[in-house]
This record gives C-alpha cells, structure tokens and sequence, in this order.
C-alpha cells in the first residue's frame, strides 16, 4: 500500500537549550528526567519513526503526557521539529514555504480536536463551511460542501441552527463535518469523543468507523482508550514519555506486549472480539483432528462458540477450506484469562 504519512526520526525538546541537550542525549543516552535536571529542556518527542497507509486509521495513544499530542502536531506542522522528518505525500514538509503550508492544512489536512471551538455567532452551515469560505470558495459552493458533510454526520436540517442549540456530541460531530468539508487526504483526530458520555461517545465511533469505510480516508487518532484505540485503529502506536514503545495491530499488541508497560495498559482488554483462530492454533500438516471447523480469521467468541456444544478440538482451515491448525479448549480458555 502505498505510504501517505511518514515520521523519521522525529525530536522534539523544548527549551532554550534544545540542541545541546539532543546532542548529549544521542552522545549519552539522557533520559527525561536527566534531560530537564541538566538542560531545563524537556522532552517532548524522542526518535520517533512510523509509516502510515493510505486509507489506514493509525491510532497513538499513551497517558497524559506521554507525547502523543505533541506528535501529531508535527503533521501539519503546528509545531517544528527538534530534529528529524515528516513527510506526507511524498513531501518533507519542513520544505514547504508559508503559501505551501497553508495549502496543506487546508486542503490536504483536515484536523478535529476534542473542544470543537465553533464560532457562537455564525450558523452551523457557516461554521462548517468557515475553512472554505478562507479559501475563496463561492458562497454556493461551500453552502453545498457544507450541506454534504453534514449528512455524512447526520445533522442535515440543522444548518440554519446555532451551535449552542446541539448537545455536546451533535457539537462534535459539526467539528467532524468542518474538517470533511474540505475534502482532505488526511484527518488529525485529537481525542475528539473524549469529553463525552460513554454511549454517545460509542455513538460517534460506529458513526466514525461508517464513514471511514466510505470515505477510506487516513486517519491519525490521538486517544489514551485503549478499547477506543483497538476498536478504531488498524494498528496502535503506544507512547510513554515520548518515546514509541509498539506499534502493532490491535491483536499484537494484546498478545505479544513489548514491555511491562504496554502489558500494564492491556491488562484488562477481553480478547474475544481481538484475538483469531490463526494466532492460536496450532498447526498441523495432514488430517484433521475434528470435523468441527472454523476459518482462520474467526474470532475467539466464534471458537469458545464451538465449545458449548462438546469440548471436542476446533479445526481450522484456510480461506479454500484446507485445515492448517487446530484449537483445544484449554488454549481457547488460556488465551482468554491470557495466560
């Protein structure tokens, strides 16, 4: 697939003595807390490298702090590098002069924060519509972007309206229609359902992951939930104190945690909507064990299903109906207390 979105060796240090203090971190191996001891400096992003897909939603996610919002910032550079390279759609955009750079954050990114800061004065149409109305766009025109994104987000009929006539969630959901107005390659979601209650908040990411099937836009997701991070991202990045600790599928990251860290964040995550037949399995070359079948790519739930019925091992077959591998109930139990 092709890479729309990429992060080399991306530093940041606040403080005045920025450079000095990465030199001695590359030369000495600083850590943060050595670093703001010594310097007064404080590491904000440390080596950060990633690739993105395009159409990929790629979530980064860590506690307060850990730098994930200080990352995505260097996308559409609302913040400048300490050291290091992004590049996005094939462009190092620390090349990019003032005119350049306003074009990319206004047509090729598209960012939601999680406070929407509408305009209380202008309709939601107008507040949807507002990047376009920066960019010249005919009034017609952007009426019409307008009108479509707000469908997408279903709040077509309340163009005429003013934000303090929506709930929290309908205000969110304006901020989502302002940044698809534009029609970008990319969106910067910063913890954008966050601030909601649990069921709206559930609301919204069924209604994100509808759009995102359509849409098929790349998207960078900055939450510190983890359920809300395997739940929307095709993969994970886990941050602490800026560093990238793993970055993994949803599955990899329950399964195969790096360090104690990311182990301590997984802890509590049911695997049955995570974990597949393939990972668990165990692999045989020849005859089945069992008439009892299920495809590679079923989930645990779908498995532990097969057991209610007998406790018989649960073949598994490849997607032409040949068996690769077979499940015992204890591997299906282990893997659910994840031991």
């Amino acid at each position: 697939m092709t890479e729309q979105v990429e992060c080399r060796d991306l530093w940041k240090i606040y403080g005045d003595r920025a450079a000095d203090a990465l030199a001695a971190v590359e030369q000495r191996g600083l850590d943060k807390d050595e670093v703001r001891r010594e310097f007064d400096c404080v590491v904000g992003v440390r080596d950060a490298s990633f690739a993105i897909s395009e159409g990929e939603i790629f979530c980064i996610m860590g506690l307060s702090g850990s730098g994930k919002s200080t990352l995505v910032r260097h996308i559409n550079r609302l913040i400048e590098p300490t050291a290091g390279d992004v590049i996005v759609n094939g462009q190092a955009i620390s090349q990019l002069d003032e005119k350049a750079l306003r074009r990319l954050r206004s047509e090729t990114i598209g960012m939601v924060f999680q406070h929407m800061a509408l305009w209380p004065h202008r309709t939601i149409r107008d507040n949807v519509a507002f990047g376009l109305e920066i960019r010249d766009m005919a009034k017609q025109q952007r009426h019409e972007a307008a009108h479509r994104a707000l469908e997408m987000v279903q709040l077509d009929g309340w163009e005429t309206h003013y934000p303090d006539e929506l709930s929290g969630g309908m205000q969110q959901r304006v901020g989502l229609a302002r940044a698809l107005a534009a029609d970008p390659d990319i969106l910067l979601m910063d913890e954008p359902f966050s601030a909601l209650d649990p069921l709206i908040r559930r609301q919204l990411q069924d209604q994100f992951l509808e759009l995102s099937a359509v849409m098929k836009k790349t998207t960078i997701f900055i939450t510190h939930d983890l359920d809300e991070a395997i739940r929307l991202g095709h993969r994970i990045a886990i941050m602490n104190q800026g560093v990238i600790v793993q970055i993994g599928t949803p599955e990899e990251i329950v399964t195969n945690p790096k360090d104690d860290y990311v182990a301590a964040f997984v802890k509590g995550i049911s695997r049955v909507h995570i974990v597949h037949a393939a990972s668990i399995m165990t692999p045989i070359n020849g005859t089945p064990p069992t008439d009892k079948r299920v495809k590679a790519d079923a989930g645990l739930g779908d498995i532990l299903d097969q057991f209610i019925a007998s406790h018989d091992t649960v073949t598994v077959e490849d997607a032409a109906g040949t068996p690769i591998g077979f499940v015992t109930l204890e591997t299906a139990l282990r893997t659910v207390r994840g031991t």
